[in-house]
C-alpha cells in the first residue's frame, strides 16, 4: 500500500518561512507529477504548485515569487519552500502525486492524498 506523508507545517509570523516535505512510501516503481494543494476554512481545495517528473514547475498566481516547489526523485519526496508568508496562506496543505506501482507483473497507477499539514500565519 502506498501513502504520502507530509511534515513541516506550523505557526509562523507574517513574513516568515516554512518548508513542507512530502514523502511517498510503499512499493513505488515511479512517480509522475507531484503537487501541493491547500484548503482554507470554508473554501475549496486549490492547487498551489506542481512539478513534473522532468522538473518543470507551475504555480498559482497568489504564490508566484514566494513559494518554490522541488523534488528529490531518489527519496520519492517533494518539498514546498514557502517564504514571505501572509495570513491568507493559512490553510491545511496537502500533497498529491501520480504514483506507479508494480505487483505480480502488473503496473498500477494511483493518486493518493496525504493527511494534510496545518500552516497558520499569524502574529
Amino acid at each position: 500500500q502506498v501513502q504520502l506523508l507530509e511534515s513541516g507545517g506550523g505557526l509562523v509570523q507574517p513574513g516568515g518561512s516554512l518548508r513542507l516535505s512530502c514523502a511517498a512510501s510503499g512499493s513505488i516503481f515511479g512517480i509522475n507529477d507531484m503537487g501541493w494543494y491547500r484548503q482554507a476554512p470554508g473554501k475549496q481545495r486549490e492547487l498551489v504548485a506542481g512539478i513534473a517528473s522532468g522538473g518543470s514547475t507551475h504555480y498559482a498566481d497568489s504564490v508566484k515569487g514566494r513559494f518554490t516547489i522541488s523534488r528529490d526523485n531518489a527519496k520519492n519526496t517533494v518539498y514546498l519552500q514557502m517564504n514571505s508568508l501572509k495570513p491568507e496562506d493559512t490553510a491545511v496543505y496537502y500533497c498529491n502525486a501520480d504514483l506507479i506501482t508494480y505487483s505480480s507483473g502488473t503496473y498500477y497507477e494511483s493518486r493518493p492524498w496525504g493527511q494534510g499539514t496545518q500552516v497558520t500565519v499569524s502574529s
